[in-house]
Parts: C-alpha cells; structure tokens; sequence
C-alpha cells in the first residue's frame, strides 16, 4: 500500500492538490496530513481523489470546531484525529504528530513502525534504532505548501517499507520530480 504522507500546507491549496494527484498518479490510497492544514476548507480540494484523508492538526490550528464539521460531513474523505494519531495501515502502526521533538521520543517507544512530523519543514527521512531493539522509520515529509523551502511530500510503500521524497509542481502540468532521497528498509 502506498500512501502520499505531506505536512505545513499552510493554506495552499493548489500545492496541496498538485501533490495530491501526483501521488494518487503513482498509486498511493491514502493521505497522511501531519498538520498545520490551518483552514480546514483548504481540505476540499482533495474530495475529488476520493482517498482517505487523516489529519491531525499543528501549531496554526486555524478552526478546530470547522475541521471537526468537515470531517463528519456525509462524503467526507477528511479523518480528524486531533492533536496526534495512531493509523492502521496495510499491517503497519502508524503514528502522526505534527512537532519533530514529540515523533522522535515517539519513535523510540518501538510501538509504530513509522512515525511521521512536520513543524520545521524540513525533509527527513531516517532509521531510529528503539527501546526494543528494533527499528521505527521517522519520517518529516518537509513543507507542501512551499513555505520558506521547497514544496514537497513523501510516498511511503508501507509494504517494503521503502520511501520517496517528491518535489511539488509549482506549475500546472509540470512532473514531479524525485529529489536524490529515496531509502528503504
């Protein structure tokens, strides 16, 4: 299964939705939103992919009470879990926070098997050996909306546990370009 896991859209939502169609495009079936989304309705223009949506919300919160409404309209993609999350995923454990210092002690813990922030926007995508001898993925998928860095998102195979790190389109038409980071377990 693979997943399009992006962070800090900040209001964009042509960034937000190019990332979004690129990613379905490559296969993935879900979003993972790892928060400050900042106007819930900025959410909408991902409706038409028709691909579960699960959010979290982050420092810029914007209308908690308006996300909460969106997220239990009747055709609603949007999954509000508030301020963190745990997601199930094709056998995998899931855990969206939106402050890097929060997913890294998360990740220590052993219970997920990816762990995935925004917050800095900075790109980071790396193994953490945990409390019980094995290893957590963590993983910040930088900034889609493009503030102050370059717009990009993170395709995740939760199967192989294999991800790549994607450059936004800032053009309509333009392709997506893979950036030189691309791991996998």
């Amino acid at each position: 299964m693979l997943v399009c896991i992006l962070s800090d859209s900040h209001d964009n939502r042509r960034l937000l939705e190019h990332a979004v169609r690129d990613a379905k495009a490559r296969g993935a079936q879900a979003v993972l939103h790892c928060g400050d989304v900042v106007a819930p309705t900025t959410l909408r223009v991902l409706k038409k992919f028709e691909l579960p949506v699960h959010v979290i919300h982050g420092n810029n919160t914007g209308d908690l009470y308006a996300m909460h409404q969106l997220a239990h309209e009747p055709d609603s993609v949007v999954r509000y879990h508030g301020q963190d999350a745990t997601v199930h995923l094709a056998g995998r454990r899931l855990f969206l926070v939106h402050y890097p210092h929060y997913a890294a002690g998360m990740a220590l813990t052993g219970d997920y098997d990816v762990v995935c922030c925004g917050h800095d926007h900075r790109v980071s995508v790396q193994e953490v050996r945990n409390i019980r001898g094995g290893l957590t993925w963590l993983v910040n998928p930088g900034t889609v909306g493009g503030v102050g860095r370059y717009p990009s998102y993170v395709l995740a195979d939760l199967v192989s546990l294999r991800f790549s790190v994607f450059e936004v389109p800032t053009a309509p038409g333009e392709a997506c370009n893979t950036s030189p980071v691309s791991v996998h377990a």
